[in-house]
């Protein structure tokens, strides 16, 4: 069974081994987006140019006339005017009026129907005003540069917006581009494709650009599906995409080299599980009237292939904060079925204490492991005592309930460890159904030398004799305890003042040699437990 952390730490490996494939997509498409939005917009830069050139072509034509001309309408006015149509390349019409817009004469010698498609907007830093006109049959809008002349003439020059139709807006952008032009106050001039990306401006679906004709009121934009722009770099896709699922797979097959070699606390101790690295040690339960042994409980200690010996407060918590104390104990007991198998037949009245975590109670498979393990062994049931903490008190749930049931119903007993260093009360262990009570060293440890009454201690003693509860007692380390608590009634205890917590075969030679007619000992010397 893996440890919860290694299976998140895995699941984070695999998140992040398949981040480069899932980021080809988002890496590719931003520089998509940066490339094609440079080249649109550097189409649009020469589609502004050609407005500027244009318009500014204009401008110069009609000062290069005004300048040479004394008068309007003069044979000397028009020959100026003849000689700039020659010399420019997009000049179409001069025409001089009244401010009325009554023509007095223009560059063709005949009239020429004008429509006003925008309102006159002036150029910054320029004399003359801009707007845009239909100039009679010309396809493509005209812009109108005009400058006063005296109080009440005025005199234009009429260039087209672009020198080619506005179709040529679109070459050398994608299919479905649009490009339009307008007016900086939203009047429109031409546009060219379908102009619903330039509408958007904005989004994901297009790319859009946007430029100025210099200090002309003209504004282009274009705008270009992105998915067309994107099409262009399928092979780009397929090459990156590899590249990235090549460095996926690497990353992952590191990533499973780490959680196999890794020394992080959750993979070693996992490790030291299945390697059975983890073994019991048995500490004796004396009983304190005759000198014999009760039972033991059963503690864990971790023996490194290097001989180094872990103590249990090193890995106990992080077991079962990670899950692997499950695991853990079922390794635990299966080790006991054979340590202590023969030794069970030989003293049927032998209690084995097995500590059990909060997690064996929320994952619900304990009674079936117990059945597993101690079904048909030497081991009968009703030897096997299953401590719980109290400094982790279990939630009154249906599965808690269950769990304690299950166990009861095979004979097994519950005992509560630690007791009077948690929160619990008298209602509490009535609930979970409590057999034994074992009270915590810390307790035992106020007993001293001359000692006559130690209230905490004696509230606890007699709590668990109002529950109708056996009560062993941890720690015992002096006579001087063993005697006091004999003294008010604790029959079963276990410490360093009978022995530590043993080997196997060394418990069950000092199981066997302390198997004796209660008239040798009522309470073994230290020295002799040693």
């Amino acid at each position: 069974m893996r440890s919860r952390y290694s299976n998140v730490f895995m699941l984070l490996a695999a998140i992040a081994a398949f981040v480069p494939v899932m980021g080809v997509d988002f890496l590719l498409d931003g520089y998509v987006r940066v490339r094609e939005s440079a080249a649109l917009q550097q189409s649009v830069d020469e589609i502004a140019r050609k407005v500027q050139t244009s318009a500014y072509d204009g401008v110069a034509a009609l000062r290069r006339i005004l300048a040479d001309s004394p008068s309007l309408c003069t044979p000397t006015f028009m020959a100026n005017v003849h000689q700039q149509m020659e010399q420019s390349l997009h000049l179409r019409q001069v025409l001089v009026e009244n401010a009325d817009g009554v023509q007095y004469c223009d560059a063709l010698g005949r009239p020429q129907a004008i429509t006003a498609l925008a309102k006159p907007l002036s150029v910054p830093g320029h004399t003359e005003t801009l707007s845009v006109v239909r100039l009679g049959t010309l396809a493509m809008p005209v812009l109108q540069v005009t400058q006063g002349f005296g109080t009440n003439r005025r005199v234009s020059a009429f260039v087209p917006v672009l020198p080619t139709a506005a179709e040529d807006m679109l070459a050398g952008l994608k299919p479905t581009s649009s490009v339009r032009m307008t007016l900086t106050d939203g009047t429109g001039i031409i546009s060219a494709g379908d102009s619903t990306g330039v509408e958007a401006r904005s989004g994901t679906e297009y790319l859009v650009s946007e430029a100025f004709a210099g200090e002309l009121p003209i504004r282009i934009e274009a705008a270009v599906p992105f998915a067309i722009v994107r099409a262009d770099y399928a092979e780009l896709d397929v090459s990156f995409t590899l590249i990235a699922c090549m460095m996926s797979a690497a990353f992952f097959l590191l990533a499973l080299q780490y959680v196999r070699r890794s020394q992080l606390p959750a993979f070693d101790l996992e490790r030291a599980i299945a390697a059975g690295e983890l073994k019991p040690y048995y500490q004796p339960v004396i009983n304190l009237r005759t000198g014999t042994l009760a039972g033991c409980e059963v503690l864990c200690r971790w023996e490194k292939r290097n001989g180094e010996l872990v103590p249990p407060g090193s890995f106990i918590d992080y077991a079962e904060v990670t899950g692997l104390a499950i695991p853990m104990t079922l390794s635990l007991m299966q080790q006991v079925r054979s340590d202590l198998g023969e030794l069970s037949r030989e003293v049927p009245d032998l209690k084995i204490s097995i500590n059990l975590f909060e997690g064996h109670f929320r994952d619900g498979t304990i009674v079936e492991d117990v059945q597993a393990i101690f079904g048909g062994s030497p081991i009968s049931f009703r030897q096997l005592v299953f401590e719980i903490t109290e400094r982790r008190p279990l939630d009154n749930s249906v599965q808690v309930n269950s769990v304690i049931a299950g166990l009861h119903a095979l004979g097994a007993r519950l005992a509560m460890d630690d007791a009077g260093t948690g929160h619990s009360n008298l209602a509490y262990m009535q609930t979970l159904g409590v057999d034994v009570i074992k009270i915590d060293r810390v307790f035992i440890d106020m007993i001293k030398p001359g000692t006559t009454q130690v209230p905490v201690l004696d509230g606890l003693i007699s709590m668990a004799r109002d529950l109708g509860t056996e009560i062993v007692a941890e720690g015992v380390e002096t006579e001087a305890q063993a005697l006091y608590l004999r003294a008010r009634g604790v029959v079963m205890a276990q410490g360093f003042l009978f022995a530590p917590a043993l080997r196997p075969g060394a418990f069950r030679d000092l199981a066997r040699a302390l198997q004796s007619p209660p008239e040798r000992a009522e309470l073994p010397a230290p020295e002799a437990a040693a």
